[in-house]
């Protein structure tokens, strides 16, 4: 496990560092058109990819690309494409337990029929262990999309060789509860911001300024925080917008919500 200090012992933090947004994965475009909607008009405001509040978005269509393309979501992600941000098709490795053969087999779909900019490869392993196949996967995903984005959806800080196969690492997700008391692991302070992603739910409007403080402090440059909550674990605090998204945007980029 690797060595862990508190976040003020970080030394991340640089006012030039662009910090954005990324999205989880929202509902279904039927179940969510205000989501889909609202970021469409959020990247359009904004410009593309990294220089803007919205890095990226994860495309969920039914825990991967589905049986057949669904035109719903090929306009929602279609929308938001030409507007200039990022959609990443969603992979669950399933800490390790997935096939090689079925993970190829979702990408070459989400980039049949829905032309996504990269992948989101979620509950990817932490153990050293599981990293020579999880190399694999990032290789292959890599050769089909040789200019795609590539971000492992940890959820806690991996081994510290994870960090070279992809371009950003979700290190924190959770709730509230436990990021305000959240510690970064050491090897971390080797990467820029940009490297780290932070989701956080449950955390309510009076502690935003505090949370992003926390994500400086720890070095994540792209975050997602949300009041939603996961209601027992039966419900995804991700798939909608948070109450206060107008004041989060406006942190993190002034104007682009007007």
């Amino acid at each position: 496990m690797p060595h862990l200090i508190t976040p003020t012992g970080t030394q991340h933090l640089s006012g030039e560092t662009t910090m954005g947004l990324g999205v989880p994965g929202y509902a279904h475009p039927l179940v969510a058109p205000m989501e889909w909607a609202t970021l469409t008009s959020v990247a359009a405001a904004t410009g593309p990819h990294r220089s803007a509040p919205l890095h990226w978005t994860v495309l969920n269509v039914a825990n991967g690309p589905g049986a057949r393309p669904d035109p719903h979501c090929l306009e929602a992600s279609g929308r938001l494409r030409n507007a200039g941000s990022r959609v990443l098709g969603h992979l669950d490795l399933a800490y390790g337990a997935r096939s090689f053969g079925e993970l190829v087999s979702d990408a070459h779909r989400y980039l049949d029929w829905y032309q996504v900019d990269g992948f989101y490869a979620d509950r990817a392993p932490t153990e050293r262990a599981m990293l020579p196949e999880t190399r694999r996967i990032a290789a292959t995903l890599r050769a089909l999309r040789p200019d795609g984005h590539l971000v492992f959806g940890h959820g806690a800080h991996p081994y510290p060789g994870y960090a070279e196969s992809a371009d950003q690492l979700v290190t924190f997700s959770g709730p509230w509860s436990d990021y305000r008391w959240s510690q970064v692991a050491e090897w971390t302070a080797d990467y820029p911001p940009e490297k780290f992603c932070h989701f956080v739910h449950s955390m309510p409007l009076g502690h935003l300024e505090e949370a992003l403080r926390i994500a400086r402090w720890q070095g994540a440059g792209t975050i997602w925080f949300t009041d939603r909550t996961d209601k027992h674990r039966t419900v995804d605090p991700f798939e909608a917008l948070p109450g206060y998204w107008d004041e989060i945007v406006s942190r993190i980029g002034r104007g682009v919500s007007e």
